[in-house]
């Protein structure tokens, strides 16, 4: 088997192992070669906007642990591949000069244990950064139980590292991850990938700085609730600084243990990214959150228009004098908007309708949640004129 048929072998399960980045457009395809590897180029999104495309693959798909949920789990009968460091190194550089991929996302299966399977990973950063210096995109993963000096190598080629949780605490890892140790295997490495941050040698990174790191949930199978993952999310946002925690829908995979449960639905996860870029971002707290007796957000709205609902619809917010931290929990009102809102404020009064339209403020979003100038702000007609009948 050649390196494109192995890497064309990965695309079929990858994304259920770790779907870190979303699908971005695709440039048309030219070759053979790019369309049969489109499956296993992803899109990571850019601070500035944007995206860059990114090869997923895995030094092994051979893994002894036994996840039930997933596609490269032991003892599924799946054809396995493995690549050597040089190997993988220089089928990706093949498709970075052929403007194929710009970055590469890195993980592996757990083979002859964390340990061993860490230094593989890291055997490739370093051929790529050390000997062909490769100054792009690498996001590398950090195995359950890799060793403090392995993380803080694998640190020093990367842009970004992760490790995933995969469940919110150890109880509900059990059901979907027997022989896993939450504590043991995984949160201790983002408890030292943290410590290793705050060492003052940043100048031994490849970029003279530490690289970013997140995590990554499994939604469903194990039953937990979303105030479960939102307090542990709140927890890992305060405590290690993640740039970003991503939360998977579950999806069956044949021949594991989980393939007749039913796939998630996937407004859950997109109600939890919302809620964890308000924990990130917004200054919000678990205590801000509206959850049913279950648990669970709202799937019918988003759970920033629910705080609103319930803390501003009465008491509205005066544009004029409202703080960046009050007016980021308008809907409709994003940190740019809010940072717009009290620079015009310097030098001018906000005094009508069209001041918000220039500011970028929508009254039909914010116009319930604020005041201008001691009144309320007139909503369109069209939103209040009552429904007629049709029967």
């Amino acid at each position: 088997m050649n390196v494109i048929e192995k890497l064309t072998l990965l695309a079929e399960n990858m994304d259920v192992v770790d779907p870190m980045s979303h699908p971005g457009s695709a440039p048309p395809c030219h070759s053979s070669l790019k369309k049969n590897l489109e499956p296993q180029i992803t899109f990571a999104g850019l601070p500035g906007g944007g995206s860059i495309p990114l090869l997923k693959a895995m030094v092994t798909s051979i893994c002894e642990k036994n996840c039930l949920y997933c596609a490269f789990r032991s003892g599924r009968d799946t054809e396995r591949v493995t690549f050597s460091a040089d190997e993988l190194a220089d089928t990706f550089l093949n498709l970075v000069n052929k403007d194929i991929a710009k970055g590469l996302f890195l993980s592996s299966g757990i083979l002859v244990g964390g340990v061993y399977s860490q230094d593989r990973i890291i055997d490739t950063a370093e051929i790529l950064r050390k000997k062909k210096n490769f100054q792009g995109y690498m996001h590398l993963k950090i195995m359950p139980g890799a060793e403090k000096d392995q993380i803080r190598q694998l640190m020093l080629q990367a842009d970004r590292v992760s490790i995933n949780l995969e469940a919110p605490n150890p109880h509900r890892l059990e059901k979907l991850a027997p022989k896993k140790s939450f504590f043991e295997e995984l949160y201790t490495r983002l408890k030292w990938v943290q410590e290793i941050r705050s060492e003052n040698v940043t100048n031994l990174n490849w970029r003279n700085r530490w690289p970013s790191l997140t995590t990554q949930f499994v939604v469903g199978p194990a039953h937990e609730s979303d105030a479960e993952l939102i307090r542990t999310s709140q927890y890992l946002f305060k405590e290690f600084h993640l740039a970003r925690i991503y939360y998977m829908a579950f999806s069956p995979v044949t021949g594991t243990p989980f393939s007749d449960l039913p796939a998630e639905n996937p407004i859950r996860e997109h109600r939890l990214y919302q809620s964890s870029f308000l924990l990130r971002d917004y200054q919000f707290s678990l205590e801000d959150f509206e959850f049913d007796l279950n648990g669970n957000l709202s799937l019918e709205n988003d759970p920033k228009s629910t705080w609103a609902k319930k803390n501003l619809a009465h008491n509205p917010l005066e544009i004029n004098k409202a703080s960046y931290e009050r007016l980021i929990r308008v809907p409709g009102i994003g940190s740019i908007k809010a940072r717009k809102i009290i620079s015009y404020r310097r030098h001018h009064l906000i005094r009508n309708e069209d001041d918000l339209k220039n500011l970028g403020v929508s009254v039909n979003s914010s116009g319930a949640y604020l005041l201008l100038n001691g009144r309320r702000i007139p909503r369109q007609l069209s939103l209040e004129m009552p429904r007629v009948a049709t029967d």
